[in-house]
């Protein structure tokens, strides 16, 4: 039999649980805020805390991976233990990772996070296109074999994001719609929602591309990026309903307190649902 695919359990957890991403972004300041040195330990007692507080509740927690990685092996392995403990609470796991590149080593990364025999394995990965859409085909493939998703970098929330997104292709399209267009193709006849979504930044004035793409939308940048959930209807129009909205600071800043995390990704997700319904 195969396995659920991707965008239909992140429907049915968003629908359930509310349509709230929360980052798991152990930076440093973050951690000294919390009264947590900034090591191993202290990255692992954050980790423990963000999941324990709050994979049995959320629809999707989106550790990103660079936090982990810069403490070496054993950075990866607190975020091996956290993206196991976390699904198995019943979260969704986005591996924010962004990874891009080509042929044998696009297969590796694709391994990486979207083979249910690795470690790292995630329900979904976010990736860079911008080698060529083309280059993203082992993760697709795989993803699509292991009922897991992909997310591309279509318009994100930094700013300097535009001098490439926004710049135009042979044909008139700005590259992020040919990513877009690239997305659509491949969710086509999917149900009730494709497992190819685009990162999308709730940032935006607007973000002037078609994104009727059915699939999801990954929409970063709300709280201390500058964006709210009052945006998103703005900025996603009509696509609003499948944006999953990603906040980090806003939640983590309320820890170490379980509860008080708690509390404050109640209140998130309420906003959000309301801003999306």
């Amino acid at each position: 039999m195969s396995p659920e695919p991707f965008g239909a359990r992140l429907r049915r957890a968003m629908d359930t649980r509310g349509p709230l991403c929360v980052g798991i972004d152990p930076h440093s300041s973050l951690l000294t805020a919390w009264g947590l040195s900034d090591d191993v330990a202290g990255l692992e007692r954050f980790t423990r805390t963000v999941v324990e507080a709050l994979a049995d509740r959320v629809a999707v927690l989106k550790p990103q991976s660079a936090f982990f990685e810069r403490f070496g092996s054993r950075g990866i392995a607190v975020l091996e233990r956290a993206v196991a403990d976390a699904r198995a609470a019943g979260a969704l796991v986005v591996m924010d990772a962004k990874r891009g590149d080509i042929g044998s080593t696009m297969e590796a990364y694709a391994a990486t996070y979207l083979d249910p025999a690795s470690p790292l394995f995630s329900d979904a990965v976010t990736v860079s296109p911008y080698l060529g859409f083309g280059s993203l085909r082992p993760a697709l493939d795989a993803a699509r074999a292991s009922g897991g998703g992909v997310f591309v970098l279509a318009l994100t929330s930094n700013p300097e994001g535009a001098e490439v997104q926004r710049s135009t292709a042979p044909d008139g399209r700005s590259l992020a719609q040919v990513m877009l267009d690239h997305i659509a193709a491949e969710n086509a006849g999917a149900a009730p929602l494709g497992s190819v979504g685009a990162v999308v930044g709730a940032t935006l004035d607007r973000a002037g591309v078609e994104l009727a793409v059915n699939g999801p939308l990954l929409a970063p940048g709300i709280g201390a990026q500058g964006a709210t959930a009052k945006d998103l209807p703005r900025v996603f129009g009509d696509a609003v309903r499948n944006v999953v909205p990603s906040v980090s600071r806003g939640v983590l800043r309320h820890g170490p307190s379980v509860s008080a995390l708690r509390d404050a990704a109640r209140q998130e997700a309420a906003q959000l649902a309301e801003a999306v319904k």
